[in-house]
C-alpha cells in the first residue's frame, strides 16, 4: 500500500485554512487533520508559554500520523510545525531543536499557502487583526513554503475559488 499524500494548508490566522482542508477533505472523501493548538489553548487556564507550544507541536503531529493511516490517497492537513516555529520565534525568540528536527524530517507532496485577501474573523485565540501585520507573517509563510522544496501554490479569492484551486492543485498530483 501506498502512502497517502499529504497536502499542507499553511498561512497566518484567519486565512481559511480550516475551511479549506475540511472542504477539500469531503471533495475527495479522504480525512483531514484539524488544527490542535486549538484546543489545547482553550483549555489552558494560563496564557501559553514556550513549553506548550512544543506539546502542541508533538500532539499536531501524533494526529497526523494517526490520521495517515486512515487516508487512501490524501491527507489534508491544517497546518504543521512551521507554524509552531513562526509563533515560538515571534513570541519568545526561540525554536525548541525538536521542532526544527522534525520540520527538517517530515514531508509534504503539496503547499497550499493561504493569502491574506479574506476578511478577518474574530477570534479569542487570534492575535493579529491588522492585515499589516497577518501580511508579515504571510511572507514568513511564503517564505518558508519556498524553501521548504516541497511543491506549493497560493491559494487566493473567496472560499469557492480557494477550493477550487486546491481541487485542481491536488488532482494535479501524481499518483504512485
Amino acid at each position: 500500500m501506498s502512502r497517502p499524500k499529504r497536502i499542507l494548508i499553511l498561512g497566518p490566522e484567519s486565512t481559511g485554512k480550516s475551511t479549506l482542508a475540511e472542504k477539500l477533505a469531503k471533495h475527495f472523501e479522504e480525512p483531514w487533520v484539524p488544527e490542535v493548538a486549538r484546543g489545547y489553548l482553550e483549555k489552558l487556564n494560563h496564557p501559553y508559554a514556550y513549553e506548550d507550544l512544543l506539546q502542541i507541536g508533538k500532539q499536531q503531529m501524533a494526529m497526523e500520523d494517526e490520521m495517515a493511516m486512515q487516508a487512501k490517497n490524501y491527507l489534508f492537513c491544517d497546518t504543521d510545525l512551521r507554524v509552531i516555529q513562526v509563533w515560538s520565534q515571534h513570541r519568545f525568540g526561540k525554536v525548541d531543536p525538536w521542532v526544527l528536527a522534525e520540520i527538517a524530517r517530515r514531508t509534504y507532496d503539496l503547499i497550499l499557502l493561504c493569502a491574506t485577501d479574506l476578511p478577518w474573523q474574530v477570534d479569542p485565540l487570534r492575535e493579529h487583526p491588522e492585515l499589516e501585520r497577518r501580511q508579515q507573517f504571510f511572507e514568513i509563510y511564503k517564505q518558508l513554503s519556498q524553501v521548504s522544496g516541497f511543491p506549493w501554490i497560493l491559494v487566493s479569492g473567496d472560499t469557492a475559488k480557494r477550493l477550487n484551486t486546491g481541487i485542481q492543485a491536488v488532482g494535479s498530483l501524481k499518483k504512485e
